[in-house]
């Protein structure tokens, strides 16, 4: 039981992140085989899930690699040690806390209307990143910044732009999502 607890708090110091189960082996003392099946287990409980890079023949499939996520982050929390909302906000892992919020909740409000998530994330060789791409209503694609900051910068949304440029994906379907006090446009 403490093994499997000390897994499960590996997994969670990767939240946000490319999966590396030679990593989450490592920290929690278990074999690479163990490790990827108890990720099975915990994919298959409802635990966590995975967001795959997105790819098609005109781009250059440069990231293979999943990202891993939790569908609940106040198990998320309970993992990393955080109690209050004081400490979540001064956890070293917030940014990445917040990303795995908003992934999830889109995820979940996808499945509890029924419909088949079709979310990705972006990224390519020179490090030109978007944190989700949402092409679950394909008439409505959506590119998504995640920031967990509360004061908005332009530079949020460069990668945004660049990426909606290429994809085809006009201005109106690009967001920053952060934890401003206002609404930008």
């Amino acid at each position: 039981a403490l093994k499997f607890l000390r897994f499960m708090t590996a997994v969670a110091a990767r939240c946000s992140q490319m999966l590396n189960i030679a990593e989450i082996a490592q920290d929690a003392d278990i074999n690479q085989k163990q490790a990827k099946d108890w990720l099975q287990i915990l994919e298959t409980l409802g635990i966590i899930f995975y967001l795959h890079p997105y790819s098609n023949n005109l781009l250059k499939r440069l990231v293979k690699t999943p990202k891993l996520y939790f569908y609940d982050t106040g198990l998320l929390c309970h993992l990393l040690g955080i109690r209050t909302v004081e400490a979540l906000v001064a956890h070293p892992k917030f940014g990445d806390i917040f990303e795995n919020l908003i992934i999830a909740e889109t995820m979940k409000q996808h499945l509890n209307a029924n419909q088949e998530p079709q979310l990705f994330f972006y990224r390519d060789a020179s490090k030109v990143e978007v944190d989700l791409l949402d092409f679950t209503d394909p008439n409505n694609r959506m590119l998504i910044e995640i920031k967990s900051g509360q004061t908005y910068h332009d530079r949020f949304a460069r990668h945004l732009t660049l990426i909606g440029n290429v994809l085809g994906i006009p201005c109106e379907q690009q967001y920053v999502t952060s934890r401003v006090e206002h609404s930008y446009v």
